[in-house]
């Protein structure tokens, strides 16, 4: 009876430093973070505030971005760029671009620009109402790499016109 219980007992206790070993809180993730990021966003000249109404209302457009990030050994992002690829239709010919940037807001309100791809004022101009541009190697504070990351819908991408200055098409950021 006595080696029964001894035997029971003895199992017991491998069982459990089995157990604990297993779930070692300090034992190494095998679940490596991304290191690069895809938002995306359908610019449409409705979705400014307030709505574009005049002869660039027709236009649409698309925005993808996407954001490289560096980690450190603890996985913390400690830097961040970003390459803005845009695709602009329907246009006035002649529509020229003042601007592209990210803003923090929510669909309907408005707010600074937090991300600047850098575009200069009179540097895209449609042709037969039509643009394509890159932006690469956009720097990207460290803090809005982690909230577009968290919550890229709080973010939305415009691009500006010498005729509408506050923004002539729009689209939330979706991650993909």
């Amino acid at each position: 009876m006595k080696r029964i219980a001894t035997a029971a007992l003895l199992m017991g206790i491998v069982a459990m430093a089995s157990a604990c070993g297993s779930s070692s809180p300090t034992a190494p993730s095998t679940t490596a973070l991304p290191s690069s990021y895809t938002f995306t966003a359908s610019l449409l000249p409705a979705n400014e505030v307030p709505a574009v109404t005049n002869n660039e209302a027709a236009g649409t457009g698309t925005v993808t971005v996407t954001m490289a990030v560096t980690r450190d050994s603890a996985s913390s992002i400690t830097a961040a760029t970003a390459t803005f690829n845009v695709v602009l239709s329907g246009f006035p010919t002649g529509t020229t671009l003042t601007g592209a940037h990210i803003h923090q807001a929510g669909p309907g309100l408005t707010a600074g620009v937090i991300v600047n791809t850098g575009l200069a004022s009179g540097e895209v101009v449609l042709t037969n109402g039509t643009a394509n541009f890159t932006k690469s190697s956009i720097n990207v504070a460290v803090d809005v790499a982690n909230n577009l990351i968290i919550g890229s819908n709080g973010f939305y991408f415009n691009v500006h016109s010498t005729t509408n200055t506050g923004g002539v098409a729009r689209g939330q950021l979706v991650k993909q």
